[in-house]
This record gives structure tokens, C-alpha cells and sequence, in this order.
């Protein structure tokens, strides 16, 4: 049980591929997702993909009941998710705004598959196997992104709605 350093934009380790987990469970892993969702919740992320740690894994943990950084965000269950495949559904997308515990402070408007089915695996090796839209949607293609060495600002159709946080808040009329 450990918070672990996240890695920031600009460090080359964020732009690698991840390799496929081969031993699930494993004790291994199961350190591994306990220090990824200690460190997640001790951030208040939204999720969060091994590779941020420096573990170039196919890894990611989600999961949103009450987020100060997404007050708005519909719940979204709280999830290990090994070796993920994502699958949209129809060429539907949706414009939202995201942040990045790597990329700190920041935020922009980024576009998703309105609606996704993903599979994977649980940290005892059984498939998860979950189709879902909104924030759920965004949230996991965020963190898949990730195992694929993508930051949200290569998403970006628009570098005008990119900035810091603070600065946006007060830019946008209420």
C-alpha cells in the first residue's frame, strides 16, 4: 500500500505502448493495483493507467462515486481493469472537458465515442465485459489512451480550449 510518483507530460515513459499483463492474479499485480488505486484516491483521479506510475502495463483503475475535480460526473463503478479492449459503438461523439493527473492543472475540450463496449479482465483474472456511454465511456477511452502512450492534448481539435483550470473557470460566463 503505497502513493506512488506520477509521472508528468514531457517524461518519455507517458508516450511508450504498455505490454499485456501475462500472470493473472498475481501478487505482483495485486501490489500493483493497490498502490494504483491509493494513489488515484490520494490525487482525487478519476482513474488512473499503471503507466503513469512508471509500470508499462496494460493496467488501469477507474471508479467516481463523489469527485471534487468532477462534481458533476455521474457515478462510475470502481474498476481494475487488465488488458482492456475498446470497441465503440457507432460513430457517434461527444465533446467534453478532461483533465490528467499527469498533465496537472490543465484542462480541454476533448471528443469521445459517445458510446463504448469494453472488455478486460479483474484482478482475479475474470472478464469484465461492460458496454456503457457518458462519463463511464470517457473516462475508460481516457485511461486506454494512456496504455497506447495518447495524452488527452493530442485529442485536441481546438488548442483555444485548452488552458488552466483557474484561468477557464473565470474566462467562461456562468
Amino acid at each position: 500500500m503505497a502513493i506512488r510518483t506520477i509521472l508528468k507530460m514531457g517524461d518519455p515513459r507517458l508516450l511508450a505502448i504498455a505490454a499485456p499483463v501475462r500472470r493473472i492474479p498475481s501478487p505482483e499485480l495485486e501490489t500493483l493495483l493497490t498502490d494504483m488505486l491509493d494513489t488515484m484516491a490520494a490525487h482525487d483521479g478519476a482513474g488512473l493507467a499503471a503507466v503513469q506510475i512508471g509500470v508499462p502495463l496494460r493496467v488501469v483503475v477507474f471508479g467516481v462515486s463523489c469527485n471534487p475535480r468532477y462534481p458533476e460526473a455521474a457515478p462510475v463503478p470502481l474498476t481494475c481493469l487488465i488488458n482492456p479492449v475498446i470497441t465503440p459503438l457507432g460513430a457517434a461523439t461527444e465533446d467534453a472537458w478532461e483533465g490528467c493527473l499527469s498533465v496537472p492543472g490543465l484542462r480541454g475540450l476533448v471528443p469521445r465515442h459517445a458510446a463504448i463496449h469494453y472488455i478486460g479482465y479483474d484482478a482475479a483474472g475474470r472478464l469484465i465485459d461492460r458496454s456503457v456511454t457518458g462519463f463511464h465511456a470517457r473516462v475508460v477511452q481516457h485511461e486506454c489512451d494512456h496504455l497506447d502512450g495518447i495524452l488527452y492534448p493530442r485529442r485536441l481539435r481546438d488548442l483555444r480550449q485548452f488552458g488552466f483550470v483557474d484561468a477557464l473557470t473565470t474566462a467562461r460566463p456562468a
